[in-house]
C-alpha cells in the first residue's frame, strides 16, 4: 500500500473516533498505528507489503493491550455520571390518583401514562416524583 494511503486511513480512523462515534478509544490506536506505518513507509524503511501489514497489526495489538485501558480510564475518570431516563424527575399530576390508578400527562413534549405506585393518593395538580419507567408508563409517588 502507498504511504499516503496509510496516512489517510490513520487520519480517517482518528477522525472517526473523535467526531462520529464513541468507540471507547479503540480507533485511536488503530489510527495511530496506521500513521506510524505510513510514516515509516514514507521514509523508505518498509519495502514489503506483508511487513507493513504485520507491523500495523503488531502496533495496533500491542498498543491496545498495553495502553488503551490506562489512557481511557485516565481520560474518563472524572466525568460526571450520566442520568439515564426520567427516574428522579418531578411531574405535576393533572388528575387525582389513588394508589394503583393511572392517568395521562405531558412530560418532555410527549404524552405518557402515569401510575401511582405508592400507597398514598396524589391530589390533582400535586407534584409526584418518577420512580421508574415501565414500558411507556411512568410509575410515580407523591412528594411530601
Amino acid at each position: 500500500m502507498q504511504w499516503w494511503a496509510w496516512i489517510a486511513i490513520g487520519a480517517i480512523l482518528l477522525g472517526s473516533e473523535l467526531a462520529f462515534v464513541d468507540a471507547q478509544f479503540y480507533l485511536v490506536f488503530l489510527g495511530a498505528s496506521a500513521l506510524i506505518v505510513g510514516g515509516l513507509k514514507m521514509l523508505g524503511v518498509l519495502y514489503a507489503e506483508w511487513v507493513e501489514w504485520l507491523l500495523f497489526a503488531a502496533l495496533a495489538a500491542v498498543s491496545l493491550i498495553t495502553f488503551r485501558k490506562r489512557i481511557y480510564e485516565q481520560l474518563r475518570r472524572n466525568l460526571p455520571a450520566l442520568k439515564a431516563g426520567p427516574a428522579g424527575d418531578c411531574v405535576t399530576v393533572p388528575a387525582g390518583l389513588s394508589p394503583g390508578e393511572s392517568c395521562r400527562l405531558e412530560y418532555r413534549g410527549s404524552f405518557w401514562s402515569v401510575v401511582n405506585g405508592s400507597q398514598n393518593p396524589i391530589a390533582a395538580g400535586g407534584k409526584a416524583r418518577i420512580d421508574r419507567v415501565d414500558g411507556i408508563t411512568l410509575v410515580v409517588h407523591g412528594e411530601r
